[in-house]
């Protein structure tokens, strides 16, 4: 007897990508896979790259809406993705994925208590705990889908991103996240989105939230994608960064065009 799914009819999951490596296409359908067994919901995928295989959208369940985006450029531009996806939802809540990551249930469903309360604008769904699994743990789970198997070696995963990490998942009332500018375009390619986003919900006054308990990110192998693709683009990104940081609120709505 399958088991009982928890309801988020009212969330809409979103998740841009890139199959760029097998890693990535294995980690997708397993994401995929969890959301799917554990939470009656819809997920939109957005693939963006040069020719259209057909493979992922093959391999994916019919109820995941899948859109293909041809982009003859070797960066992936993350954020104009996001913000695409973003501007197709119709449920109240939106929660955009990386590919590669995923959190406890009991996480999800704290989350979107605080939500469905009013008691928040946006919440991170773990707190500190960024765990790169390693590639022996992540074939133990793909083999298995047993998360008390990873629950249970937390300490043999390497933390990234540490000591405040607000990157690979969120969950957001979506006029919340439309009010706050949604993605920032500029940044370009892999690196410090997350922290600009999350910056831009502190400075206009939202409430933003973590959840007690780790993420964790099935390892990959790291492209041009996973990575910043140059010392120029980093230079920029810090700056674009730190652009954000120094503004006003009113400065940031003018620029955000609120």
């Amino acid at each position: 007897m399958d088991k009982e799914k928890s309801d988020l009819k009212d969330v809409t999951f979103i998740i841009p990508l890139r199959i760029d490596t097998v890693d990535r296409l294995e980690n997708t359908l397993v994401i995929v896979d969890f959301i799917l067994g554990n939470f009656d919901t819809q997920i939109k995928i957005l693939e963006a790259s040069h020719r259209d295989t057909g493979l992922l959208r093959k391999l994916l369940p019919e109820v995941v809406e899948h859109r293909f985006m041809q982009d003859s450029d070797a960066i992936f531009h993350r954020t104009k993705y996001i913000n695409n996806l973003a501007g197709i939802c119709e449920t109240p809540f939106l929660s955009l994925w990386d590919t590669d990551v995923f959190v406890p249930v009991e996480q999800i469903e704290e989350t979107m208590s605080l939500l469905r309360k009013g008691k928040t604008d946006f919440v991170t769904p773990f707190q500190d705990k960024f765990l790169d699994t390693s590639e022996i743990l992540r074939d133990l789970y793909i083999q298995s889908g047993d998360i008390r198997i990873l629950m249970k070696h937390q300490g043999k995963m390497k933390v990234l991103y540490k000591p405040n990490p607000v990157g690979g998942v969120f969950f957001a009332h979506r006029q919340s996240y439309i009010n706050t500018g949604m993605e920032n375009e500029k940044f370009y390619g892999w690196g410090l989105e997350d922290g600009d986003r999350a910056n831009r919900w502190r400075i206009l006054g939202y409430r933003h939230q973590h959840i007690k308990g780790p993420l964790f990110h099935l390892s990959h192998g790291r492209g041009v994608n996973s990575t910043f693709q140059s010392l120029n683009q980093s230079d920029l990104k810090h700056a674009e960064l730190y652009k954000t940081l120094s503004m006003s609120i009113s400065e940031l709505k003018e620029q955000i065009g609120k």
